[in-house]
């Protein structure tokens, strides 16, 4: 990466549609469009969010005009987000900017539709003729979440919680329960995707089941949905802890180990300035990954101790060489927490028929 990687921002504003400061009509003919798609809520504190932040980032060091719509899906429907993704196109800006995997089939769609428009999937794998892919390698964080998971767990049981299903979602999952048997092959892993982001009575339910189970550390890749995770460990005065994703959240809350950040409001700012620059090329996926320390790492607890960050130091050290290769694929057995009982993953396909 040639370009300047942008610092970590924490700024939460409200709103769900913001453009910038009106322009002379000479000024805003001559500056270029941009729309930011955001399929949830924006100021969640989580995934959407870092959408948000990327948008206040084009808008604040970029010579273009900018503009977001969020809220559209906390379920990532995929007829709603290809529904808002028109709308948007049919406004016509240079260039659409939807935020994460679940926005790869609408864009693959909507970009045939569009030609003359260029689209971009932030944590897509998707290109086209006019699409290109921006990824934030979460799986990396992800990974060294799994082995933080597995180093400090006393119960043994280690659990992930997240909400829909896109491929980035089975990636980060899949690393996490790679760094995990990697440091320690014996633990029971207990997993489960509960179909909404952003509810957070079905995500504390969730986290209810998986600690009655036994899990002692929670990995969650949530957004507002995390909220009741978060107070279902709190009821367990200690002995529960929470690893959260995206951004820093040991220092939002005590509960939490660690936490796997991976900024993609990075990949947002550069995006929009490839096009502002004239660099931006179609057909092409880039990524930022553990090398990018400022955008992909994994924060600690000022209680973890210096063995455990050692380790993991070491660990990283070994993915950045290539020693060692993250497995991004998990074919192992769901935990259904309203049961108790593990199934298979068919439960997926099944819900997005």
């Amino acid at each position: 990466m040639k370009r300047p990687i942008a610092i970590l921002s924490k700024t939460i504003l409200a709103g769900t549609i913001a453009v910038l400061l009106p322009l002379s009509a000479s000024q805003a003919a001559d500056q270029l469009k941009i729309s930011v798609l955001i399929p949830g809520k924006h100021n969640d504190n989580g995934f959407m969010e870092a959408a948000y932040r990327g948008y206040e980032k084009i808008k604040n060091e970029l010579p273009v005009e900018a503009s977001y719509v969020s809220d559209i899906s906390a379920t990532s429907d995929p007829v709603l987000l290809t529904d808002a993704m028109r709308k948007l196109a049919a406004d016509g800006p240079d260039m659409i900017i939807a935020h994460g995997g679940q926005c790869n089939g609408p864009a693959e769609t909507i970009s045939k539709e569009f030609p003359n428009i260029k689209f971009v999937v932030i944590q897509g794998h998707v290109q086209g003729p006019n699409l290109s892919s921006y990824v934030v390698k979460q799986e990396e964080s992800a990974w060294l979440a799994g082995a933080l998971a597995g180093l400090t767990t006393k119960s043994n049981v280690v659990g992930h919680i997240s909400g829909a299903w896109p491929k980035p979602g089975l990636m980060g999952r899949a690393a996490f329960y790679d760094g995990l048997m990697h440091v320690n092959p014996e633990a029971k892993f207990v997993t489960w995707f509960t179909g909404d982001l952003d509810n957070t009575v079905i995500n504390g339910d969730a986290a209810k089941g998986e600690i009655k189970y036994g899990a002692d550390v929670i990995y969650t890749m949530l957004n507002a949905g995390r909220q009741g995770v978060i107070d279902e460990i709190k009821s367990h005065n200690g002995d529960v802890r929470h690893i959260g994703n995206v951004s820093d959240w040991t220092t939002v809350d005590d509960t939490f180990i660690g936490s796997a950040v991976a900024d993609s409001s990075v990949a947002i700012l550069n995006a929009a300035r490839d096009l502002s620059d004239g660099s931006w090329q179609p057909n092409k996926v880039e990524e930022i990954g553990l090398s990018h320390s400022d955008v992909v790492t994994l924060s600690y607890a000022k209680d973890v101790s210096p063995e455990v960050r050692e380790k993991i130091n070491t660990l990283r050290d070994k993915i950045l060489s290539g020693d060692i290769n993250i497995k991004t694929t998990y074919d192992g057995q769901e935990f259904n927490p309203a049961t108790g009982e593990f199934v298979s993953q068919s439960f997926k396909e099944e819900n997005r028929k």
